[in-house]
């Protein structure tokens, strides 16, 4: 590429770089003196994130001819060896490898790290952004809501010293700004309310040709095949088929409305809902519906509900957090509808995190965990109207 005469140059001034120094320190300040641990994982992982809507950039290493000291098979090292050139990724959150340090024994962790994600860009988002990543052994998710206001303060100083405290359930923040129960509302209200905000919906039924053609109706050759079966016994075991067609193609069309469900939800969040949160107050939004769960357990008193929470400051979102899931099985169960609903969407749907997997089934101990983005939490202690101002290099000059 070509760069103009200026574009090497920051677009954070001198002044902003030492309020993002002070910043940092204070975060390690503030966890220091709780006895958090803090630790370093990889930014280049086996797997990319299932969820729809994050987008793992890829990484690809040289495929042959790479330095190496492992031994040959006569014992001598002769510094090249081959392997396959499969794809790796950059991180987009170090949550996965965090949890198989705490499933190791590690207790309770922190790390301030460089995280990579795909088409985000804007007032508020980088591709390449800073989060500020914690679990707590033994938290409630109304204990780790305290701690990171706690933070939040303790980070913005006399910005965040007059704001109120607050704390509002998913549905009475929709109740609030658009007169919905997003747990109970009709799809079409929904859509209504959408459309009003500026978006165009689709019927979410999934695209043509993605069902195998004549789903449930016996092929020719296994009706040959069958040709010598009774009549009846021919016409159960096509009855069966058809059953279980019919249930198949039933599941697909309510995952394909659940998803439309979720898309319209978190769009008037962003849009509608969201922008009115914690204006003069650092507000958590907490219990967000089931199927925006991601990895966060479900709530014992309304299983509609997640133990999930973000925090919100004049309109912007600054965390996100879980009381953390720690089965193996209902784990792999939504990484697996999360690829279906990928491959549904067209988007690539590589492979799940089997190491995650593995520190799950190994045992994951009782805690909540959460992501805060600081380049955010720096605007708003400094005033800044755009995330390049706290960043030395946005993307366009990394």
């Amino acid at each position: 590429m070509t760069a103009d005469s200026e574009s090497w140059r920051p677009t954070a001034t001198l002044r902003m770089l030492e309020l993002r120094a002070e910043a940092l320190a204070r975060t390690r300040e503030f966890f220091s003196a709780l006895g958090v641990l803090e630790v370093d994982t990889p930014v280049v992982v086996n797997a990319p994130v299932t969820d729809v809507h994050i987008h793992s950039a890829e990484v690809r290493f040289p495929s042959e001819g790479v330095a190496s000291d492992e031994p040959t098979t006569s014992g001598a090292t002769n510094g090249l060896t081959v392997r396959a050139s499969s794809p790796y990724y950059l991180h987009t959150s170090p949550e996965f490898a965090m949890k198989r340090l705490l499933a190791s024994g590690s207790g309770d962790i922190y790390q301030i790290c460089h995280v990579v994600r795909g088409l985000e860009r804007g007032r508020q988002h980088n591709a390449e952004f800073t989060l500020v990543e914690w679990y707590r052994l033994g938290f409630s998710l109304e204990q780790l809501m305290d701690e990171t206001e706690a933070l939040a303060r303790h980070v913005l100083g006399s910005a965040g010293a007059s704001m109120r405290s607050e704390r509002v359930s998913y549905s009475d923040a929709f109740r609030a700004s658009l007169g919905l129960d997003p747990l109970t509302a009709p799809i079409e209200a929904l859509r209504a309310a959408a459309s009003e905000a500026g978006l165009v919906t689709s019927t979410g039924a999934p695209p043509q040709g993605t069902e195998k053609e004549d789903a449930g109706t016996p092929a020719l050759a296994d009706a040959r095949a069958d040709s010598a079966q009774p009549t009846a016994e021919l016409a159960q075991s096509d009855a069966a088929r058809h059953a279980a067609g019919q249930v198949e193609r039933v599941a697909v069309q309510r995952a394909a409305e659940q998803a439309e469900r979720d898309e319209l939800l978190e769009f008037l969040m962003s849009t509608k809902v969201g922008p009115t949160l914690g204006r003069g107050a650092l507000t958590c939004v907490h219990r967000y519906p089931a199927s925006q769960a991601a990895l966060a357990r479900l709530d014992d008193r309304d299983p509609r509900c997640a133990l999930r929470f973000e925090l919100y400051c004049e309109g912007m979102e600054l965390a996100n957090g879980f009381h953390e899931l720690a089965s193996a099985a209902e784990q792999r169960a939504r990484f697996e509808h999360d690829l279906a609903e990928r491959r549904r969407r067209g988007l690539p749907a590589d492979r799940m995190d089997e190491f995650l997997l593995g520190a799950l089934a190994a045992g994951l101990p009782d805690c909540a965990g959460v992501a805060l983005g600081f380049d955010r939490l720096l605007m708003l202690a400094s005033g800044a109207r755009h995330i390049d101002e706290v960043l030395p290099f946005p993307i366009e000059r990394a």
